[in-house]
């Protein structure tokens, strides 16, 4: 079996469609969608429109859910740009996600955490450009009842790949529309195997046409997105 693990796509659908034409060259039996789906001032009608035709398996991210619910801190720009232009149909949509579910009992997806949307798993949250691996017993503890030998989250936009002592795999493919840390543009996603009972991971990055993207954030007023959107070494900070 083999699976493509997409997250994080926030609006940008030239990445997205840049990762769904590599994910077609590398062939999957699925593809399943960490959430964070439409929240980013570049195309999130076009790339609300595009998942909803894929109806991809897919957990709903915290900003789907600021957005969904009209909660307070979807009043925040990016946000706010975004659910003034989403229609009923995609609203009822992300209302429709649930926070976690998993595939044939192999595979466990969330955004964050088990628990929480807004919860790192693989990554303590950001300093300027630096993010830090938590310790063992961190990330040990947030899958501790889960019977799933492959855990699934994003939400950090940092790839990562992590095997816990029982064998256990827990992945982050990173961010499909916007790379804080990398110091490169191209979109990433993840890919899993499994090859007699065993699964395996790997981070796939993808470039795309990343300056027709900046041209887009520039032109719906949020030009400090450029930055990221063109480099990949911008910092989280202020960007939402």
């Amino acid at each position: 079996m083999r699976i493509a693990v997409i997250s994080d796509v926030h609006g940008n659908r030239l990445a997205l469609e840049a990762v769904e034409a590599s994910i077609a060259m590398v062939g999957v039996d699925a593809t399943i969608n960490l959430g964070d789906l439409f929240a980013g001032p570049l195309d999130p009608v076009g790339t609300a429109d595009l998942l909803i035709e894929r109806n991809y398996p897919t957990v709903i991210g915290n900003h789907d859910r600021y957005i969904a619910n009209d909660q307070p801190v979807s009043k925040r720009p990016v946000d706010k740009f975004v659910s003034e232009r989403l229609r009923p149909v995609h609203l009822d949509y992300l209302r429709s996600l649930p926070a976690t579910r998993d595939i044939e009992g192999e595979v466990f997806l969330c955004h964050g955490t088990p628990t929480s949307d807004e919860e790192p798993w693989l990554d303590a949250w950001w300093t300027d450009r630096t993010v830090t691996m938590p310790g063992e017993a961190s990330v040990t503890a947030k899958a501790d009842g889960l019977d799933f030998p492959v855990l699934l989250c994003g939400h950090t936009h940092v790839s990562r790949i992590v095997r816990l002592r029982d064998g256990r795999l827990v992945v982050n493919p990173g961010s499909v529309g916007l790379q804080f840390n990398y110091g490169a543009p191209d979109a990433r996603y993840a890919v899993l195997e499994r090859h007699g009972g065993q699964w395996s991971a790997s981070i796939r990055a993808v470039p795309y046409d990343f300056e027709a993207a900046a041209q887009q954030v520039i032109g719906n007023g949020f030009p400090h997105w450029a930055e990221a959107i063109r480099t990949g070494w911008a910092s989280a900070i202020g960007l939402f």
